[in-house]
């Protein structure tokens, strides 16, 4: 009972996170529904842990999701449902720039107003997110390349703030990330 008391969250957030991940990889809108629940219950399971900015961008998570429930329905032309393409170089460099400042935003106020034991990791984890949401927003194929890159590093994170069913759960994120990449990469479209 213990075992439960101190998981429960942890297994409950992760059985949520595995629907999230099927979701996506079949490019369903359900996606965006569980990217509402999910986020709204990780703002308290993160901040408890000590994981300040991965609570924030849970919230921020939660707000993406709604907008990403209306531009995948009616994004496309002629407000018609979104398809998947690929990005142009420019809105990579577009994206990457973003998420530098992000990182350096987010990593001053950790050091400055928390007692963050890992900032680095937890900024970067935050903005690659901020990012990685924006681009499944807009149904991009590269939007699993960048979930590979935080998935790892959020491996890492989990096990040393003691959440070893995320940590499982982000490892299949990895594993679902690569096969993900490949299959949206067939399906898409035109490229932009």
């Amino acid at each position: 009972m213990e075992f439960l008391t101190e998981h429960g969250l942890d297994i409950f957030t992760t059985i949520l996170g595995l629907l999230y991940i099927y979701y996506e990889y079949r490019a369903s809108i359900w996606v965006w529904l569980l990217g509402i629940l999910m986020p709204l219950i990780d703002i308290y399971l993160f901040s408890t842990n000590g994981m300040y900015a991965y609570a924030f961008i849970s919230l921020v998570f939660a707000l993406v999701a709604v907008y990403g429930v209306l531009n995948w329905k009616y994004g496309g032309k002629n407000h018609t449902e979104r398809q998947i393409t690929c990005m142009t170089f420019k809105k990579i460099c577009r994206y990457m720039i973003a998420m530098l400042i992000i990182f350096g935003i987010t990593y001053e106020i950790l050091v400055t107003f928390t007692d963050s034991e890992i900032p680095v990791l937890d900024s970067f984890t935050t903005a690659a997110s901020f990012v990685g949401v924006f681009a499944l927003a807009y149904k991009y194929v590269e939007q699993w390349i960048v979930w590979i890159v935080v998935d790892i590093i959020s491996v890492i994170m989990f096990i040393q703030q003691g959440l070893p069913f995320r940590a499982g759960l982000y490892a299949l994120y990895v594993l679902i990330a690569i096969a993900g990449y490949r299959k949206w990469k067939s399906m898409a479209k035109t490229f932009q």
